[in-house]
């Protein structure tokens, strides 16, 4: 009987969530993660990212997290996970380490409770989690996306450094917009940088400006984009792509918010929310030396992960409808509609260019009806037949 019972112990798993990274090294190598699994989690949506895929006995929740309200993050983790445990600690500048228990009864939770808002607190009975109100430009309802507005809609009242990842054609910068319609930045500029579409010789000059001279062909000077973006928000598209020697000095900027324009000494404060997003494994990278571990670390505060269209086909249908009734608003043709074996067929598509790919299909299957009102499934078989052959 013994023996069983220290097999259960050591198949615990214990998630340590905390933006101390010292901390988080302590918690695991103390004696309290003894015997246990453990894994850490950089802060409170790292966290909740890591549950949804994962299964832990119990989380250790830092309730100075970088970027979201701890109490917040343990109440939807009571809420979406009842089986895991969840303890909160007080960590301060001397050290010291101060357990809070966080009660998986109806109790209240061992907090005060005037820091617990109004939403969480309706939640803790342990009911079904409500409808997330859908973000600005975005359509859907399925389960996975509704993970997204939530995660998106408690980030975006900070300044929080957020690194949107997924598949091409998943959507990410709209989800970065959103982010910044949504923030109190929204009457300020949102600047997008596309780092795989500037040439390697030109990317330094274009985030962070020049001055006269500073290169062949620099006739006069020029803000950067970082600095166009003041006040507002900076979103960093395919930030993979970027060389080593550039990702120093994002680092840089990231960590003091300074800009120093190419060929000046002069150091100018920026005030720059920074979203990022990538459609490659960033992680892989720092394996290979090709991405800098502490530049990931310094994106990744607050990760948000698009699901791919596979795994939200119930979003299918009103995503291609409303794609089809802007297709003929653009260019004010009569109303089409698709037939219900169309809506079928699509919904059964790998559709590996995910949402983009869809209204490509839309679009093409459209022109194709010609006069007819109705999309049927043979007008989007041309279609489905080009994207196997590329897939082979």
């Amino acid at each position: 009987m013994a023996t069983m019972q220290s097999s259960n112990v050591l198949r615990q798993r214990v998630l340590v969530a905390s933006g101390d990274a010292l901390f988080r090294r302590a918690l695991i190598e103390g004696p309290r993660c003894a015997d246990q699994v453990s894994e850490e989690a950089l802060g409170g949506a790292h966290a909740l990212a890591q549950l949804a895929v994962a299964p832990y006995d119990s989380v250790l929740l830092d309730r100075q997290l970088p970027d979201l309200d701890a109490v917040e993050v343990a109440e939807t983790i009571r809420r979406r996970h009842p089986q895991t445990r969840v303890e909160m600690l007080d960590s301060d500048c001397r050290g010291q380490h101060h357990p809070v228990r966080i009660p998986q009864s109806g109790d209240r939770l061992a907090v005060p409770s005037a820091r617990i808002a109004g939403p969480a607190t309706a939640c803790a009975s342990g009911g079904p989690e409500p409808v997330a109100e859908r973000l600005p430009g975005m359509i859907g309802t399925s389960r996975s996306i509704q993970q997204v507005y939530r995660l998106v809609r408690m980030v975006s009242k900070r300044d929080t450094t957020v690194l949107i990842t997924g598949e091409t054609g998943t959507g990410k910068e709209l989800v970065a917009h959103a982010i910044h319609q949504l923030s109190s930045r929204a009457n300020q500029p949102f600047v997008a940088v596309n780092c795989a579409a500037i040439p390697e010789a030109l990317l330094e000059a274009e985030l962070f400006g020049h001055v006269r001279g500073a290169f062949t062909g620099a006739v006069q000077s020029r803000l950067g984009r970082i600095h166009v973006a003041q006040g507002g928000t900076l979103f960093l598209d395919e930030v993979g792509e970027l060389p080593l020697s550039m990702q120093a000095k994002l680092l840089r900027f990231l960590q003091n918010g300074e800009v120093q324009r190419l060929g000046s000494s002069d150091v100018y404060k920026v005030d720059v929310r920074v979203v990022c997003a990538t459609n490659v494994r960033l992680l892989e990278l720092v394996q290979t030396k090709q991405f800098r571990m502490d530049l990931y670390y310094r994106m990744a505060i607050f990760p948000i992960v698009l699901p791919p269209l596979r795994d939200r086909r119930d979003d299918i249908p009103r995503l291609a409808q409303h794609f089809l009734e802007s297709m003929l608003g653009e260019v004010s043709l009569p109303a089409k509609r698709i037939s219900d074996q169309a809506v079928d067929f699509l919904k059964e598509q790998p559709w590996h260019g995910n949402v983009r790919e869809l209204q490509h299909a839309i679009e093409r299957a459209c022109i194709l009806t010609g006069e007819d009102s109705e999309l049927r499934e043979e007008h989007f078989q041309p279609f489905v037949d080009d994207a196997q052959m590329i897939e082979l």
